[in-house]
């Protein structure tokens, strides 16, 4: 028997074919998140979405049938019929899982802020319009925007005592296991760190560019799949970011420096683009690759959502970052994420990047593991009841720690 699992993110897809009796992987597939017309991010599809039912349903039938795609997608990789596909399992933030079951908005809109409910749903496959017999089990979701997936994150990551756990997304999940508490929060990044609402961004797919190295004034690019690159990634922004700003192109305040403040050869990678300045990563006769200012400035906001939302947690389960044992680290980047770049770009201190390790695909191989479980889902279920929900929107606290995290670290 064979079962399928999905990672149901805002920007990015991601889906396997596990076969039961072995536990194996049989295949694997991502694809973008067809919603995106609708809005980068939670926020704007929301807007969209309670504005009008007829969006909401356009937006429901979209990811129904993306899903299913990439299900059929998976079988035929692994040489199988749809039909032996018995369970699939979804995680994602609680807006994903509303708008793939077509439920009200309303909840999650306005105050209190909170899903219909928090436990898992299991449903039919004819509940998603789906065709077959496969039932279909959705994450629980413990409150406000902290859904399925940080739940999966943490289920499949088994973190220890003070163990920080973050999913580097659209939205960055947080999680802080302190004792028997999950102290848990949803920080919303924006889509950059997933390639998403960058000048030349796209998805960690074939042909973007996931890591960036500068090295004696020359770059050095890996591209995913190593054929002629198209765009970058999460991973290689981040990494391009960081570099940047190790060569002093780039100010704490995330200026790009002009080429006449720069004396070096990378001075002639700086170039006017859309109005304002761009570092060009890459160029031929038919395409232009380049990290704008803009793009330097979604980064920025995004990492100190992220970082105020690190501190927010610390500060409600009182426990200071250098006092963590561990940091479990995870997203859809489309590569291995260094600690070190997440310190220099002013998400990470000192302390945190010793402690931390990174787990690929964090969300789906959680997901993964819940299929394989004997005792089903009732372990999930168990875990989902430990988690405490720290809301940030409008908080005071979160808000001045954003700012004061807002600049990048001084070289």
């Amino acid at each position: 028997m064979y079962a399928v699992a999905i990672d149901l993110g805002t920007t990015t897809l991601a889906a396997s074919l596990v076969d039961c009796g072995s536990g194996e992987r049989r295949a694997i597939t991502g694809a973008l998140n067809p919603q995106r017309r609708f809005g980068a991010d939670v926020v704007s599809r929301l807007d969209a979405a309670v504005n009008s039912a007829s969006i909401r349903n356009e937006m429901s039938t979209l990811i129904r049938a993306e899903l299913r795609r990439m299900g059929q997608e998976l079988c035929d990789t692994a040489g199988i019929a749809w039909n032996d596909v018995h369970t699939v399992a979804i995680a994602g933030n609680p807006a994903m899982q509303h708008i793939l079951m077509g439920l009200e908005l309303n909840s999650l809109v306005f105050p209190p802020y909170r899903p219909l409910y928090t436990a898992g749903t299991h449903l039919s496959a004819a509940d998603l319009e789906w065709d077959g017999s496969a039932a279909i089990y959705l994450f629980p979701m413990p409150g406000g925007f902290v859904g399925g997936d940080t739940v999966a994150f943490v289920y499949g990551a088994e973190p220890g005592e003070a163990t920080f756990c973050l999913d580097m997304g659209t939205n960055g999940e947080i999680a802080l296991v302190t004792g028997e508490t999950i102290w848990a929060t949803s920080a919303a990044a924006g889509p950059a760190f997933e390639g998403g609402n960058l000048s030349c961004g796209m998805a960690a797919l074939p042909g973007a560019i996931s890591s960036v190295r500068i090295e004696d004034e020359r770059l050095t690019l890996r591209i995913i799949g190593n054929g002629h690159p198209c765009g970058i990634c999460g991973s290689g922004a981040i990494e391009a970011v960081s570099e940047l700003l190790r060569c002093n192109l780039v100010e704490s305040s995330g200026r790009l420096r002009n080429p006449a403040e720069l004396d070096s050869n990378l001075a002639t990678r700086v170039i006017e683009y859309r109005g304002a300045g761009a570092f060009v990563l890459f160029r031929d006769a038919e395409r232009l690759i380049v990290l704008s200012q803009e793009d330097i400035r979604q980064v920025q906001l995004a990492k100190a959502a992220i970082r105020a939302g690190i501190d927010v947690l610390a500060e409600h389960s009182r426990i200071q970052c250098n006092a963590l044992k561990q940091v479990i680290l995870t997203g859809s980047f489309g590569a291995f994420l260094r600690a070190e770049w997440l310190k220099t770009i002013g998400i990470f201190d000192g302390s945190m990047v010793q402690t931390t390790r990174f787990i690929p695909e964090g969300v789906l191989a959680g997901v993964e593991k819940a299929l394989a479980c004997r005792e089903g889902f009732r372990v999930v279920e168990e875990l989902a009841h430990r988690f405490r929900v720290v809301p940030l929107s409008g908080t005071p606290l979160f808000e001045t720690l954003f700012m004061r995290h807002i600049d990048f670290p001084h070289s």
